[in-house]
């Protein structure tokens, strides 16, 4: 965008449009020129069914249909309702019973827990840390509110996490900062569909450990896509080594209820701490109750009733979790489709598990997708190569895309 007439510039790079909002606004427009048939949108981050319809589980839909006035009218208290806060801890935990003290303080969608934890655990002009593969909102957030981003090579020669690399630079950032938030997105990561492994995750607490005490770690699990990973309970077996992470690491879970209950236009979510000391766990409830007054002051209201309310249910608990496994198994079977598919066309693709996206990796992602448009195959450049949505499109669609992209590289 050009220079700013009466905004302030801030050191910002500001577009004149979101760039996947942005594509995916032309696929939208080639979808009415042409007709739906003739237009892969592999853009959003939504499940969609293979009609491109936006799926629902109905018992979430039901359960918002029956809300008394009183239950999405009012205010919220600003850290969120009492039986919001005790059903999202339930929600992101799942079954595994933390020996630590635990603090949830509700925030819109995943986004804002991410805000909330690098304004109160970083200072102006520190680096926030993630890997180099990211969902490009965390450098926006960072950048608006002081911080820059850093990055560490998520894989290795061999494609499997890259434990050297995030150590040197979890080191590097420590020696000129006295505070550091490391940005994790795991399961299901976004944009690659990456998830650490148990080996992984106790890398990563080894590094942590040796972090000299005098200082401040806050290690951010943003953990979005985590009910659509796989089993629920396997892919939250990392836990209890979190849980190994000494007194000057605070581990926060970011939970979104928009993924995993689908309520994505409700903007509900929350950051979870898991607090070495009853101490830390109020000061961490305090700070961002404080950090949410400043900014958007309270959260929804609709979408804390609605968890609030599923999770005061056994029977409908249990028909929202079977609904939401039924749905689970067509995205993996998508991934599944798109990750075959590539292997036979000969594609390469960022190591894949599971999740909303897949992400192939090349030079030119932008000249790439610029012709993919022309196809009428939507997909997202970005710096290290093209991010496909396998949320938003058919099995059938995910299983062409892999040899349309090897044609577009060889044209």
């Amino acid at each position: 965008m050009a220079e700013l007439i009466m905004a302030a510039q801030n050191g910002r790079v500001i577009p004149k449009e979101d760039k996947i909002f942005g594509i995916s606004r032309r696929a939208n427009e080639m979808i009415a020129e042409k007709g739906a048939d003739a237009v892969t949108n592999a853009t959003i981050g939504a499940l969609l069914d293979d009609n491109g319809k936006l799926i629902v589980l109905t018992s979430v839909d039901d359960t918002f249909g029956k809300l008394k006035p009183e239950e999405y009218a009012s205010y919220a208290p600003i850290g969120g309702t009492p039986a919001f806060k005790k059903a999202v801890i339930k929600a992101a935990l799942g079954k595994f019973a933390s020996k630590r003290f635990v603090e949830a303080v509700a925030t819109p969608g995943g986004t804002g827990s991410i805000r909330n934890v690098i304004s109160n655990y970083s200072c102006f002009g520190d680096k926030v840390l993630t890997s180099d593969w990211f969902w490009a909102p965390y450098k926006t957030i960072a950048g608006e509110i002081g911080r820059g981003l850093a990055t560490f090579e998520l894989f290795n020669e061999e494609r499997k996490f890259n434990i050297g690399d995030f150590a040197e630079k979890v080191n590097a950032l420590l020696t000129v900062q006295e505070r550091l938030v490391i940005l994790l997105n795991t399961p299901a990561h976004n944009p690659t569909g990456y998830a650490l492994t148990l080996e992984d995750w106790q890398g990563v607490a080894d590094v942590l450990k040796a972090v000299p005490a005098e200082k401040k770690v806050a290690l951010f699990i943003d953990a979005a896509y985590i009910d659509f990973a796989g089993d629920e309970d396997e892919y939250r077996e990392f836990l209890p080594i979190v849980e190994t992470l000494p007194a000057n690491v605070l581990p926060v879970i970011g939970y979104s209820t928009s993924k995993t209950f689908t309520l994505y236009g409700a903007r509900c979510g929350a950051a979870i701490c898991l607090a070495p000391s009853a101490e830390i766990a109020e000061e961490f409830k305090v700070c961002l109750e404080f950090s949410s007054r400043g900014t958007w002051s309270n959260c929804a209201k609709a979408g804390q009733s609605i968890i609030a309310n599923i999770f005061a249910d056994e029977a409908l608990l249990a028909k929202v979790t079977e609904e939401r496994k039924e749905i689970r198994d067509m995205l993996l079977r998508r991934g599944r489709a798109f990750e075959e598919e590539a292997a036979k066309a000969g594609l390469e693709i960022v190591p894949f598990d599971a999740g909303f996206f897949a992400s192939v990796p090349c030079d030119n992602p932008e000249e790439i997708c610029g012709k993919l448009e022309q196809e009428g195959i939507f997909l997202v450049p970005l710096a290290k190569g093209i991010r496909v949505s396998v949320a938003s499109i058919s099995e059938e669609r995910c299983r062409m895309i892999p040899a349309r992209i090897v044609a577009a590289m060889n044209a």
